[in-house]
């Protein structure tokens, strides 16, 4: 069927001929013999870009929705289902891992020599997404002793750091955890009430511990002194001041508010106001956890591939990468929360009112005319 005027095709619409033109494997022009996985190499790559921006696009509608400081609810669902959509590409990331160890080391040793000063370091997308989600400058560890940006043009390396003055993700969803409703309830203070709780479940614990004839003294000793110390350290973490020296210290990054909102959500997730909020903390931790996973499937295959080589852009390779697994992460107050729970049976019980307010309740015209009568 012949195309009528102004109708566009699958490849217009694609731009098929620019992607699929896109590939020129530079050991076809510099030597005679080609070196076949070249071409898997750089179309795994490209395609690694294109995720990026993909990822890029839903961090930036994610981030433009918690700019503000009323977060309409609505947003909250359409925030979690971006942040899910990120993780299903972020499993194809490490997925494509498995694609590019089909290619042996000897594969790669044909065509590695033509690609000295090429590496993913030089990623500006993926510092984009690091900067975005809120990794900040000081956490990032040196590459050839050198900053991340070194590498870029001067254009590019403003258009890079440009995101680290940014709002982040981070500093988004810090803020909306702030503001989380009925911390501070005349009715309910929930800082006091789980606080008390804690410290009687570490008591029962003691005692529990000190009735068992089954233990030895030395082990007795040592499992008391560890509830002791679990109690001390929820102790100063309840308490503002002493959150902050242990802010400093570099063990929480939320702000004191921020960590309790996040703790209240994940504590009473079963509320139906809740639940979106903690499937939102619960997301955000997955693309954590997503990226830890892919930069250490990253390194074992750098590891595979070149062993303790210096890598084609200059860091120490396997080392390098194997680092930024621990190094690199953003959300870890969110991990550590595990730290704080306690069972449901022991949760502080809501009041009538908050209650009320944290579920869906329907009250009709006839009931408000009857109580008003």
């Amino acid at each position: 069927m012949k195309k009528t005027s102004g109708e566009m095709n699958y490849s217009d619409y694609l731009h098929l001929d620019k992607i699929l033109s896109a590939q020129h494997p530079v050991s076809h022009q510099a030597h005679a013999r080609s070196a076949h996985d070249e071409m898997l190499f750089i179309i795994i790559h490209q395609v690694y870009e294109l995720w990026f921006k993909q990822i890029i696009h839903e961090l930036d509608s994610v981030i433009a929705m918690f700019q503000t400081d009323i977060v309409d609810e609505k947003h909250v669902g359409v925030a979690v289902a971006r942040l899910l959509r990120m993780s299903e590409i972020q499993k194809v990331l490490i997925q494509q891992i498995d694609v590019i160890e089909t290619m042996t080391p000897l594969d790669f040793l044909d065509f590695r020599g033509y690609l000295p000063g090429a590496s993913g370091f030089q990623s500006m997308q993926f510092r984009k997404v690091e900067n975005k989600l809120g990794l900040r400058p000081e956490q990032r560890l040196t590459y050839g002793g050198c900053p991340y940006h070194a590498s870029y043009t001067n254009e590019a390396q403003q258009e890079v750091l440009q995101t680290e003055q940014e709002p982040s993700l981070f500093h988004c969803i810090e803020r909306w955890l702030e503001r989380t409703p009925f911390l501070g309830h005349t009715s309910f203070d929930f800082r006091s009430a789980y606080l008390n709780n804690y410290l009687a479940i570490i008591q029962r614990e003691k005692e529990s511990m000190l009735a068992d004839g089954s233990m030895s003294a030395h082990e007795r000793k040592l499992r008391t002194d560890m509830a002791e110390q679990s109690a001390t350290y929820i102790r100063a973490a309840l308490d503002p001041t002493s959150y902050e020296k242990l802010r400093a210290e570099g063990q929480h990054r939320f702000s004191h508010q921020a960590f309790l909102g996040a703790l209240f959500i994940n504590l009473y997730r079963d509320e139906p106001i809740l639940y979106e909020p903690f499937r939102l903390l619960s997301a955000l931790l997955n693309i954590e956890e997503y990226f830890s996973i892919w930069r250490h499937r990253h390194s074992l295959m750098v590891r595979r591939m070149i062993g303790s080589k210096i890598g084609t852009g200059g860091s120490s390779g396997f080392d390098y990468l194997k680092s930024t697994v621990e190094k690199h992460v953003i959300f870890t107050d969110l991990a550590h929360l595990s730290n704080f729970y306690m069972s449901r049976s022991s949760l502080p019980p809501l009041p009538q009112d908050v209650q009320e307010a944290l579920g869906f309740r329907y009250v009709s015209r006839t009931t408000m005319d009857n109580s008003a009568s």
